[in-house]
């Protein structure tokens, strides 16, 4: 029962994100690129790859649960045990791919943090002021 709970929960916690998801990898995939190399951690590019098949198996399974439910008779609804088990075995069958986001999900964040700290290929050089005014003088 807590583990049916659990699956629940994580799935709820998790959907506000599934629909921004693929924007944030291609976010992070961008940003990585751009990285100077000694910047990079190399479980990056493995953390992405993970959290892209995490989130192609979870729309997979969004679409089977649809389709699941659609098939469910017309008296099954929320709080009938046709229902809440096809459901549960839904949260069940997606909790390890949640779970996946729950553990790599923060190389997203480390890789936009160090993409900001990064100096952009395409910032100037900054030239000091003192430097700036003697150029100016001559």
């Amino acid at each position: 029962m807590r583990a049916s709970q659990r699956d629940a929960d994580t799935l709820m916690a998790f959907e506000p994100l599934r629909y921004g998801a693929r924007h944030l990898l291609a976010t992070a995939e961008t940003q990585l690129v751009h990285l100077p190399e000694n910047t990079v951690q190399s479980r990056w590019v493995y953390q992405l790859g993970v959290l892209r098949d995490s989130l192609g198996r979870l729309d997979e399974l969004h679409g089977q649960w649809l389709e699941t439910r659609d098939a469910l008779p017309a008296t099954a609804k929320p709080g009938t045990a046709d229902f809440d088990d096809a459901l549960a075995e839904h949260h069940a069958e997606s909790w390890s791919y949640l779970d996946d986001w729950a553990t790599h999900g923060k190389a997203l964040r480390e890789i936009n943090s160090a993409a900001l700290i990064a100096r952009s290929p395409l910032a100037p050089i900054s030239v000091p002021a003192r430097v700036g005014r003697i150029a100016a003088r001559q």
